[in-house]
């Protein structure tokens, strides 16, 4: 029996967030570039959101671009701000295919004009999409993300729009870049490193964190189910005790 077979469609996470890594060293083990394993890390984006389809996943969420990225050699990013552009203009058509919808996160502005245009674009063309919501975190960094959040509540104290009493969780979260979706139940990191890099950390306070030593361009809806019954074993207790579930 297979992994897609074990999952219990009464079951799933309504959201799964996935940090992809491991594209460099999956290049360097091919002695190819860098580049050419995020050309192959797009394959498993592909696989994966067909997957997330397949048996119903509402939301999936991919850091494609951290800030700290922008360190990196200029040759690197400039193919893959190139790269990004591509595969937005290749894959509209298949995301209206699949009724998923296109949404992006971050410091959208700091991207290179054409990649705001195009991620608009698709943005625009897919809004109608239902079956999923697949997110792009580009230029993304959570710390940015909750200080970004934190000035727009001040200013609002500021103005007298609202008091420090009116500051609480739901405020807070209707003000981070992902008001408009649920929390991720499951996120998913990839390559055998063990750490959230940043990545939705106001978000990830409950999420059940699963890593796997799996390459991101070997990933595939295999092991994206692997991990979604990996999921459904768990007890989440959210503070409470096991007979309190019950």
């Amino acid at each position: 029996m297979g992994f897609k077979e074990q999952i219990d469609i009464n079951r799933l996470p309504e959201h799964i967030a996935i940090i992809m890594d491991g594209n460099g060293r999956w290049a360097k083990n091919q002695g190819k570039f860098r580049v050419f394993g995020h050309e192959s890390g797009v394959l498993s984006v592909k696989d994966i959101v067909e997957g997330c389809v397949d048996i119903g996943i509402k939301y999936l969420t991919v850091y494609a671009f951290s800030t700290e990225n922008w360190n990196r050699p200029i040759e690197e990013v400039n193919a893959l701000m190139e790269l990004l552009i591509a595969t937005i203009n290749e894959q509209a058509a298949t995301l209206n295919k699949n009724n998923v919808r296109l949404n992006a996160i971050g410091d959208i502005k700091s991207l290179p004009q054409k990649c705001i245009d195009d991620l608009a674009n698709v943005m625009g063309v897919t809004s109608k999409n239902t079956a999923c919501t697949l997110t792009l975190a580009l230029s993304y960094s959570a710390k940015w993300e909750i200080l970004e959040a934190a000035k727009k509540i001040a200013e609002q104290v500021r103005d007298k729009k609202i008091t420090l009493n009116d500051i609480n969780e739901d405020l807070f979260a209707a003000h981070l870049t992902t008001t408009n979706m649920p929390d991720p139940e499951l996120m998913i990191r990839t390559s055998g490193e063990h750490r959230v890099s940043n990545f939705l950390l106001w978000q990830l306070a409950y999420t059940e964190l699963y890593f796997t030593e799996t390459l991101w361009p070997d990933f595939r809806k295999e092991d994206l189910f692997e991990a979604i019954v990996d999921f459904q074993k768990r007890e989440r207790r959210f503070g409470k005790i096991s007979e309190q579930l019950n």
